[in-house]
This record gives structure tokens, sequence and C-alpha cells, in this order.
């Protein structure tokens, strides 16, 4: 049964978090031929259509992104993988372990990351990415949570952001944020089901993405609580 006070609630977040921060525009991704010699600095934000190397490179910058920040750490990785021209399963499988280890070196565990980088394209060499993205989300999940080095958090990035699959994402920053409104401490399912049961699956991008920017702007380790945009409903501040 739908908690109608906490679906209105969940609601009045997402559209304070909107009106504060604006569409985030996740995930990240670098454009069509910007890797043949027209690189940008850092990949771009807003892309409705992803074609098959976006999608992969979004796969591949979901297990980058583990316990690091996205900015400049991650964007670095990525960058050197396209220079590489590594957004590719096939090159990730014939490169070289120290090379690979290499290039993402900015994203730190870089000789771990390099070796989930590689289970992940042996993974997709037998389960396509398309073959994933027509695939019941619960199904690609499981078989996704089959690869070594990669967990629930990497896992549901991978369905919401390079599949297109209906999935909220919990991280640390969410489970900071909503921990302290709720003052209490979720598990990762218990916090997702919430979610699942009171937003509709099209926020579950954008949502994310704003509570990313809000634990980064506000709700810290030590929290700024003054001009906090969803303050009012925080039994922390």
């Amino acid at each position: 049964m739908i908690d109608v006070k906490k679906k209105m609630e969940l609601s009045r977040i997402y559209f304070e978090l909107l009106e504060k921060y604006s569409p985030q525009g996740w995930w990240p991704v670098t454009p069509v031929g910007g890797c043949q010699g027209k690189l940008p600095e850092a990949p771009i934000y807003g892309i409705k259509t992803k074609n098959h190397k976006q999608r992969l490179e979004i796969i591949l910058g979901a297990i980058l992104t583990q316990n690091t920040q996205w900015k400049p750490n991650v964007e670095r990785a990525i960058i050197n993988l396209n220079k590489l021209n590594l957004i590719d399963i096939n090159q990730i499988l014939k490169v070289n372990h120290e090379i690979l280890a290499d290039a993402i070196k900015s994203s730190g565990y870089y000789n771990q990351k390099a070796k989930t980088l590689k289970n992940m394209a042996e993974f997709l060499k037998k389960h396509s990415v398309q073959n994933l993205k027509s695939m019941d989300t619960a199904k690609a999940r499981d078989l996704l949570l089959s690869i070594n080095g990669i967990g629930p958090e990497t896992a549901d990035s991978i369905l919401l952001y390079a599949l297109d699959k209906p999935i909220f994402v919990i991280d640390a920053y969410t489970r900071r944020i909503f921990g302290r409104i709720n003052n209490k401490e979720y598990s990762y399912d218990e916090l997702q089901n919430l979610f699942h049961k009171n937003i509709s699956p099209e926020f579950c991008n954008e949502y994310h993405a704003l509570l990313v920017e809000h634990a980064k702007q506000h709700c810290k380790t030590k929290p700024i609580c003054r001009d906090c945009p969803i303050k009012k409903f925080c039994s922390y501040a």
C-alpha cells in the first residue's frame, strides 16, 4: 500500500531540489566523434539519446566512480580511455593490465578497477548491452551482480543510466540525506523500496542526481543547514 503522506513528501523534496539546483542532465558522456582528435576537456551533460559507445562509457564510468568523485577523478580517467580507444570491450580485454590501470589511475583503486573493467568486458561478450537493455530489470540486475567487483550501487547505476531501467540508485549521499531527514539508518534495500513505492519511475534519474548535488552543497559529513532548500523536511536541522 502506498503511504500517501510519504509519497507527497518525497515529491515535494524532489521539486524543492529541482528548483534550487536545476536539472543535472546525468549521466555525462563524450559526444559522438569526441575521441577522434576533437575530445573535449570533459564529458558533456544532458544528452537524451545515447548510442552504443556512450552506453558502454556509462557502464565503465559506473565502475570508475566507485569510492571517488566524478570531478575531476573519473572525468580524467574517461578522457584517457577515449584517447586510448578503450571504450571498446575487445580493446579492454586485449590491453595490458598495467596500461589500463595507468589510464584510470586518477579514479583511485586503479588496479582493482582495471580488473573489474576486464571482468565487465568479458561479461559483455556474453551478454551484450542491447540484450541487457531488452531484459527484465530484475534478471539484468542479478546478472550484473554476478560480476566480481560489481555491487548493488554500481549495478543499479548501470541499469538506470546506461540501460534506461526504472530503478533508484542508493548511494552514501542518499542514505545520509534521508537518514537525517527521518532520523533513521536505512539499509540499501529498505531505502530503495521507499523510493520505488512512492515516486514515479521517470523521477529516478534526476532525483538521484539532485540528491548528489545537494549532498555536495549542503548535506555534507558536517552539514550546512543554513539556506538548505529541504530544511523544513529534516529532523536533523
